[in-house]
């Protein structure tokens, strides 16, 4: 019997016991059905998360790609392997076989090669939601190379800190990106970063927008005329199950973003497994996540999940509002999309639309559908249910990060009932656990805790590139032989989890973990500001949005006090990205604090959210008359 496809509840609950009791002979087991190995391995895992030392397959060989290309072209060779959809709907949708995917990363492969990129080396990309973007990760991993792709969201500084975090010696980037109506100068963006980054030998540009660019003599290159001149073989590189794949950044609640590396082996295997399990993919299906290459979601489940199990795959360029706002239901009914995976904030802003924009679609190919990025309100899940589903389309809420590779607790379709807001049980192999601040596992149904993870899963990050101590004091200290996840769970009567929120300094607004601590640092550089605090507060459609305390040095003008909130947030854009701009700006004469000096965010992030009934014991702050000032003021 194969245990690579669940079909029901009882088998689920079997194969569950069965990963928790003997974990090496079921992950043994998935592993030699379905992949393509060059060597087998020694010992299927071996860990110690008091080091934290964690490794699967130790001593296998293989190469990723072979899995996600080669081994389909006998069988589905003309099959589409992606299906891109461009930003404008008039511009005509590609299909990419898997034959011609394999030409375009195999001369990609050969580019890399003939520019003196080798296995071990970092490759930065910063590209748009376009085939290269795929074609470009598939081709690192052809040869080696550990790919760290950068949202194209980001700003010149963010993208130079993250180049130079891991010593990139080459970036792929495009003359710029559609977004809309908008066109975004990458190539400019690319140009500012690399004046602070001295290790970048090469830059290679796709031509997209026919933008005009500057182009750097000896350094930069047009992509197009290499890969012309590229043969179409390139033989994959034999990697250890152990060698990393990528490097993928994530916001930190302290100001650096921690580069999680992730390697071939581990994360091959559950993320092919998530992948068909999850969203129950069939042969001839046609899936489609929305979310960007450049985040974790897009690595997993729009490249090496899907590509692991022959799928085919949407990769989107647009914005779910262009040219209106029924423009992912075009999409879905066009490609007849069987399942759809997106965001909440997404559902939440084509909730607020006429539903006009969904009926004049069909959307009776949708099977599956799915959210991913943070925690799913009951209003949007029953909005998406009836509304897109039509109450007979299952609804995946996922929870999983960055860190841990794949999809950890979720609905399986068809398999698990569903309970909106609740991601329900962990996925095969996963053994959560929540605990109290004392540090003692809280056993038993209806409670409430810190969530951790109690045994490795195969695609967890191995460590932070260059900061191994970093690693085990982020995730492996705060609880003794546990990974902490940072976010708080509970567990209800029939043992399903609903995560509550992060509880240290990362706010999730739209889907995206942002790090207080940069966000701030990035503020506290204006001329003008003395001192800032940033919280989360609900939002409709973002789910949190941010709200900045800030402290000037001089109190100006009231008048001048709308130019100084464009100029931070033009700040912040510029330090971290759009993304972090906040929603409200408050300028207060201090901040809450204790007799330590530490900002006392709770207090705040009630002010913030308008509930100011109950703050607790305000008398023992160093400052307790500064809060009514705040309350006094706040918007």
């Amino acid at each position: 019997m194969s245990n690579y496809s669940i079909k029901n509840l009882e088998e689920y609950f079997q194969l569950y016991r069965k990963s928790v009791r003997e974990p090496e002979n079921f992950w043994e087991e998935i592993a030699e059905e379905h992949f393509l190995w060059r060597k087998r391995w020694n010992r299927v895992m071996r860990w110690d998360f008091s080091k934290p030392e964690v490794a699967w397959f130790e001593g296998a060989k293989l190469n990723i790609t072979e899995n996600c290309l080669d081994r389909h072209l006998a069988i589905r060779g003309e099959k589409t392997a992606i299906l891109f959809e461009p930003n404008d709907p008039e511009e005509k949708a590609l299909h990419i076989s898997y034959n011609e995917l394999y030409t375009r990363v195999c001369r990609f492969a050969n580019v890399l090669k003939s520019q003196g990129v080798k296995k071990g080396d970092r490759v930065c990309i910063y590209l748009p939601m376009i085939p290269e973007l795929a074609v470009s990760v598939l081709a690192c991993a052809r040869i080696g190379a550990i790919h760290s792709v950068v949202f194209a969201g980001f700003s010149s500084q963010a993208l130079a800190a993250r180049i130079n975090d891991c010593d990139c010696r080459m970036v792929i980037t495009s003359d710029g990106s559609y977004r809309g109506a908008k066109t975004i100068d990458l190539k400019g963006i690319v140009d500012q970063s690399l004046k602070d980054c001295e290790g970048v030998e090469t830059v290679l540009v796709v031509k997209r927008t026919g933008g005009k660019v500057e182009m750097v003599k000896g350094r930069d290159h047009w992509l197009e005329p290499l890969l012309e001149k590229a043969e179409d073989e390139c033989k994959p590189e034999i990697m250890d199950a152990e060698d990393p794949l990528f490097i993928l950044y994530t916001s930190g609640s302290t100001g650096k973003p921690k580069g999680m590396v992730h390697s071939s082996g581990g994360y091959m295997v559950f993320t092919a497994y998530t992948f068909k399990n999850i969203f129950r993919y069939r042969e001839e299906d046609i899936y489609w996540c929305t979310a960007d290459i450049g985040w974790i979601t897009g690595h997993s489940y729009i490249v090496y999940g899907p590509l692991a199990n022959g799928a085919t795959t949407v990769m989107f360029e647009g914005v779910p509002t262009y040219p209106d706002h029924g423009r992912f239901w075009d999409v879905v009914a066009k490609h007849k999309v069987t399942q759809f995976y997106t965001a909440p904030t997404a559902i939440r802003a084509l909730a607020k639309e006429s539903l006009d924009y969904v009926e004049k679609h069909d959307l009776s190919s949708i099977k599956v559908l799915g959210t991913v990025g943070e925690p799913i309100n009951e209003e949007a899940w029953n909005w998406y249910n009836n509304n897109i589903g039509k109450n007979k389309s299952p609804i995946v809420d996922t929870w999983w990060q960055t860190e841990t590779g794949g999809i950890m607790i979720s609905p399986i379709p068809y398999v698990t009932p569903t309970t909106p807001t609740y991601a329900t049980l962990p996925f095969i192999g996963v053994q959560p656990a929540l605990m109290d601040e004392k540090g003692d596992e809280i056993k038993g149904n209806q409670v409430e805790g810190r969530l951790c993870i109690k045994f490795p899963w195969p695609s967890m990050a191995r460590t932070i590139w260059g900061d191994h101590k970093r690693y085990y004091e982020t995730y492996f200290s705060a609880f003794e032989n546990k990974y902490f996840t940072g976010d708080g769970a509970m567990r209800n009567a029939v043992g399903y989890y609903r995560i509550t929120g992060r509880v240290d300094d990362v706010i999730i607004v739209s889907g995206h973990n942002l790090g207080t601590a940069p966000i701030e640092d990035a503020i506290n550089e204006h001329q003008a500001v003395s001192e800032s605090a940033i919280v989360g507060f609900p939002h409709d459609v973002k789910g949190n949005a941010l709200y900045g305390f800030v402290i000037l040095k001089e109190v100006g003008e009231a008048r001048d006090r709308e130019n100084l909130k464009k100029e931070i947030n033009q700040q912040i854009a510029e330090h971290i990205g759009p993304i972090a701009k906040l929603d409200k700006i408050q300028f207060v004469p201090g901040l809450p604090k204790t007799r330590s000096g530490k900002i006392m965010r709770r207090i705040l992030r009630k002010i913030a959210a308008k509930d100011t009934s109950n703050l607790g014991d305000i008398s023992t702050l160093l400052n307790p008359e500064v809060v009514e000032e705040i309350i006094r003021d706040a918007q």
